[in-house]
């Protein structure tokens, strides 16, 4: 019996999104922070700074925002049952020091979730810029390089973005529902899309927990508990049949990783957002796909491309399938995702 007889073959509502509805309706995914909102946050910040306590350990409580709590517990909700993206646009950093930004972001999202740790140095919060790695080196992260990324997701419930300097050119912030791929493939090529359905191995790229393999074996595409949840990249994905015990790759297999790509990549689907200094962009990994354009930088060291990142664990989440401890560690909700390796110690580096 085929999976898909277990599916619905199609699926509706705010997740199934198509591009072209999204960049003619920002309103459905950005909010503009009010000065109340702005000052609530800068008040907050500052009185944590005060305690010299370490930014990577921020919680909810160390950070009180009298009105804007109950919000981001809105958008929490949105993030998880609706169209899965929220920009919250307007944050003033050119008034702020790195340590004021991090810790206004940090405790933005301490409110929604739990920070975990997104490689394995056990940053919890990350830097995206080009170091000059390469895209070829299986033990770099695309995200170190100025390089077009592909449609993927991260290894956690929810990605955020601060955007602290945008690049000179390109860098483009590119989305997909991966609901609205499965409607699309499931009503084109349903041979193709079951096959997405089957464990795949997807490269560790050198970060490995004590005991497993270099490499995960996570079907692109999950059916549990009544939600479809995606796990993909696709260039970690060619780089771990580099590994002789890693699953081999059939032509089918192979077929129905790239009509995956071309969907994401269908204009029709996929739309994509500038973010402008101060963009705080919220995305849902269990039903979305992100991607970067590769971009140009600026000359002047000061004023290249830098981004803050976490990986949150969610509150009052769906639940995973158990498939997914292969990257999660834990699959309880509330304490999962990121990664974790024996020497990982957790800590927000500024720099």
């Amino acid at each position: 019996m085929s999976i898909l007889s277990q599916i619905p073959e199609k699926f509706d509502g705010p997740a199934s999104w198509l591009g072209p509805e999204m960049a003619a309706h920002p309103e459905r995914w950005m909010r503009q922070l009010t000065d109340h909102e702005i000052a609530e946050l800068e008040l907050a910040a500052e009185t944590y700074l005060a305690t010299g306590a370490d930014i990577g350990e921020i919680t909810k409580a160390d950070f009180d925002l009298p009105t804007l709590a109950s919000k981001l517990v809105d958008l929490r909700q949105h993030l998880i049952h609706g169209n899965g993206v929220m920009v919250l646009r307007g944050l003033p950093l050119l008034n702020y020091n790195q340590a004021t930004s991090a810790a206004i972001f940090c405790g933005v999202g301490a409110h929604l979730g739990r920070a975990v740790s997104q490689n394995a140095a056990g940053h919890i919060l990350g830097h995206v810029r080009d170091i000059g790695a390469s895209s070829k080196d299986t033990n770099s992260r695309i995200y170190q390089t100025s390089e077009r990324q592909s449609f993927h997701t991260d290894s956690a419930d929810l990605v955020g973005l601060l955007c602290l300097q945008p690049s000179k050119e390109g860098g483009q912030s590119l989305l997909v529902s991966a609901i609205s791929i499965y409607n699309k493939m499931r009503a084109e090529c349903p041979e193709l899309l079951a096959l997405l359905f089957d464990p795949i191995a997807t490269d560790r790229r050198g970060e490995i927990p004590e005991g497993a393999k270099p490499f995960m074996e996570i079907p692109p595409l999950s059916w549990h508990e009544g939600h479809l949840s995606v796990f993909y990249q696709r260039q970690y994905i060619d780089s771990a049949q580099r590994f002789e015990d890693a699953t081999r790759l059939t032509p089918e297999h192979i077929a129905a990783l790239d009509m995956f790509d071309k969907c994401a990549n269908d204009p029709m689907l996929n739309f994509g957002m500038q973010l402008e200094q101060g963009d705080m962009q919220f995305v849902y990994n269990h039903n979305q796909l992100h991607d970067r354009t590769g971009f140009i930088d600026w000359p002047d060291p000061k004023k290249r491309r830098h981004l803050f990142r976490l990986w949150l664990s969610l509150p009052n989440d769906r639940t995973l399938p158990e498939t997914f401890k292969q990257r999660y560690g834990s699959i309880e909700i509330g304490h999962r995702g990121g990664i974790i390796t024996k020497n990982t110690k957790l800590h927000a580096p500024l720099d």
